[in-house]
């Protein structure tokens, strides 16, 4: 086995929404993007997002950290800090990371009765 830890610094994506409607009980049927960050590692990574959207705006960056051997799950909607991103809107995203982490991007979609899941793996730097 390597000892080199699993994931890359640099990750993006290209294929964000957040749907503004919802439909279900809250908060679990709430129409999201989550993150979710793996740090295989033996050292804290402190991830900067930074999103970017069509008209040119850039949201962030925000900065989420995940400790040793763990995942952190961050729903986009839940970010406040500098300051809440524009829900209802396409993005793509960016994240920096001070240590290798693996990201997954997901997306749960409640605007109608048939809801709807879906994940994917976030494209990562080669280097």
């Amino acid at each position: 086995m390597s000892d080199e830890p699993i994931g890359k610094r640099r990750w993006s994506f290209a294929g964000g929404f957040v749907p503004v409607e919802s439909t279900g009980p809250e908060p679990e049927m709430v129409s999201h993007e989550k993150l979710a960050i793996v740090n295989a590692g033996d050292e804290m990574a402190t991830v900067e997002l930074t999103l970017h959207y069509e008209n040119g705006r850039v949201a962030g960056p925000y900065t989420l950290t995940t400790a040793p051997q763990r995942v952190r799950h961050v729903r986009v909607n839940d970010l406040i800090e500098p300051y809440a991103p524009p829900l209802g809107r396409a993005y793509s995203g960016v994240l920096e990371s001070t240590a290798p982490v693996v990201v997954q991007v997901t997306r749960q979609d409640t605007r109608q009765s048939e809801n709807a899941t879906m994940g994917t793996g976030a494209y990562a730097e080669s280097t």
